[in-house]
């Protein structure tokens, strides 16, 4: 088989090219950009284009398929000849279904915890050595690649609500048609294509509508939106979820199984709901209960998602992607939870293109409360570069309002802020979808301690 990618350097593009070299197949791609991770991941099997920028002259009739990436445009050069030749075209999401058609698919939805599910789902499954094929939104410990293909007879895929391609407008995960489901919770996100709660919470419904009759979906029950989405959904089975029990003791989560106590790597209510999902999962899949929770005292968490970066006897830091009011509210009373008897820092980028939407600003009230301090960080050129209406200081202040934040918008001023701050007995929480304009968080960590 011979593969194209229009705009192989992104995250899940370039991690699909390698999955697909890997599998024998005849692998080529163009970017008008590409950056590292991806760059280096490419050149290492030998994809990575000779020259930036688009070329139709890679486009020929001799292709089976051209895998087309939401960085491209709908006039890109290799696009329209790939539709003057005839090609087939597919969108990431459904090229992943091709390959997965034939598959038992576990597919996992939602606003948020959808990589920490998969990653506890993928993390069981290794450890207990059933061979399965996947697709990951974040690099796990102990797997090369974000998506593997192989002639595995299940695919565990992360469900993202995200428009499929430049010229498929709808949300990926409704290619793939589950025969086992979960949906972790609706928080309204992508304004730029859902704009109203309604027309997001209805992307959800659809989802639903895919499974595949007498399917499987588990879904947490403390969420009304899930529920209603439940009670309207037909021919499939129903399996809810909620916070197990559990307690904390000397800075350790310990959760209660039907066989005793037993201490977790992971923390915070939120991920336990989402291990209480993965735990279904496994069930359907046939794994014991008890080879579940063995499995998952191991699992130390997805890069990015609550990951401790660094630490010291007096301090700990941790990076995670949140950025969402939900993400956020969700982490950072986790963390502090956590550490009770510690002072935790929250500091939080405003990156996506809905953090920084003026209205949408409001939805995240009140969601910094649970820390002993909250910084918000956000550049002013990342909001021209979206074209956004301007907003200030003071409106970010207002918008987290009851929760009081400290807010910069320079990215010198945030950093020598936390430097000149006494971090003894004090946990730093860094949350983002980008990196605080270039800061390498690793290193900056490893400066706090």
């Amino acid at each position: 088989m011979k593969v194209h990618f229009i705009a192989i350097g992104g995250s899940a593009m370039h991690n699909m090219a390698i999955a697909l070299h890997k599998k024998g197949f005849i692998v080529s791609g163009s970017d008008d950009e590409i950056f590292e991770p991806s760059k280096g991941r490419l050149k290492k099997y030998g994809l990575l284009p000779n020259s930036d920028g688009w070329n139709p002259s890679l486009i020929s009739a001799d292709l089976d398929a051209i895998i087309l990436g939401m960085h491209a445009k709908k006039d890109n050069p290799e696009l329209v000849k790939a539709q003057e030749l005839g090609l087939k075209i597919y969108s990431y999401p459904e090229y992943v279904y091709e390959q997965a058609k034939d598959k038992k698919r576990i597919v996992i939805g939602g606003s948020h915890g959808k990589t920490s599910i998969t990653s506890m789902i993928l993390h069981v499954l290794q450890s207990q050595g059933i061979a399965f094929d996947y697709l990951v939104g974040a690099q796990l410990e102990g797997f090369e690649t974000m998506v593997s293909f192989s002639y595995a007879p299940i695919m565990v895929i992360e469900g993202d609500e995200y428009l499929s391609s430049p010229i498929d407008r709808r949300p990926k995960f409704l290619w793939y048609k589950p025969h086992i489901a979960v949906l972790s919770g609706v928080a309204w996100d992508h304004i730029n294509v859902f704009p109203t709660f309604e027309n997001y919470v209805d992307q959800f419904h659809l989802f639903a509508k895919t499974i595949e009759p007498n399917g499987l979906l588990t879904y947490f029950n403390g969420d009304e939106e899930l529920k209603n989405i439940a009670e309207k959904s037909t021919s499939i089975r129903l399996k809810p979820y909620t916070t197990p029990t559990h307690k904390i003791e000397n800075g350790i989560t310990i959760v209660g199984a039907n066989y005793g106590w037993l201490p977790l790597r992971i923390f915070g209510e939120h991920n336990l709901q989402n291990m209480m999902a993965a735990f279904n999962v496994c069930l359907e899949l046939g794994i014991e209960e008890r080879d579940f929770f063995n499995s998952i005292q191991s699992f130390s968490g997805a890069a990015k998602r609550l990951e401790e970066i660094a630490r010291s006897k007096q301090t700990v830091v941790y990076k995670d992607f949140a950025h969402s009011p939900s993400k956020l509210k969700a982490t950072s009373a986790a963390v502090k939870k956590q550490y009770a008897d510690k002072r935790v820092i929250a500091c939080m980028e405003l990156h996506t293109f809905s953090s920084l939407n003026k209205t949408f600003l409001q939805e995240y009230s009140g969601c910094m409360s649970e820390t002993d301090e909250a910084i918000v960080y956000f550049n002013p050129k990342t909001i021209q570069h979206k074209g956004l209406e301007t907003i200030t200081k003071q409106d970010v202040e207002e918008a987290f309002l009851p929760s009081k934040v400290i807010v910069y918008d320079d990215a010198n001023s945030f950093t020598d802020y936390l430097k000149s701050q006494n971090l003894d007995n004090s946990v730093v929480l860094l949350m983002t979808s980008g990196n605080f304009d270039g800061l390498n968080l690793n290193d900056f960590a490893q400066e706090l301690v």
